[in-house]
């Protein structure tokens, strides 16, 4: 979860919404990202979407299963479906997201077998997107 911090803090800088993440095969991580949405003038280039991008080319495939997707914040409803759609078979997120998460929604979203945990470094992802945000106002 360090490391999808790191990748937060990349988007803090860049003055991006500070979401980072990273997908870990094998102990090792074969994709990261952070929220590039202005840079890009993209609405979809959220973290997880350039994570699971940057390991399926990795990897090759579309599937990412026996992998562990780290992400700072609750993915959003888009993201939990690109998640299914590449199979994570993990996935560790920090902070929840009462507003956009995609637990929001009633019905399942991920993949049956996807394994979730949360709340990992939840506190530190926290502190960061409130600092963002009261920078803003």
């Amino acid at each position: 979860m360090q490391c999808a911090l790191d990748e937060a803090m990349d988007a803090f800088e860049e003055d991006e919404v500070p979401v980072g993440a990273v997908v870990v095969s094998n102990g090792r991580i074969i994709g990261r990202g952070h929220n590039r949405t202005r840079m890009l003038n993209d609405v979809t280039a959220h973290a997880e979407m350039q994570a699971i991008t940057a390991a399926a080319n990795h990897l090759g495939a579309k599937y990412l299963t026996d992998c562990t997707l780290y992400v700072t914040l609750e993915p959003c409803v888009m993201c939990a479906g690109a998640i299914a759609w590449a199979q994570v078979s993990r996935l560790v997120y920090a902070a929840s997201d009462p507003k956009k998460g995609y637990q929001l929604i009633k019905q399942p979203l991920l993949h049956p077998k996807t394994e979730v945990v949360k709340g990992v470094m939840e506190a530190e992802s926290a502190a960061m997107l409130k600092e963002f945000f009261e920078r803003k106002r």
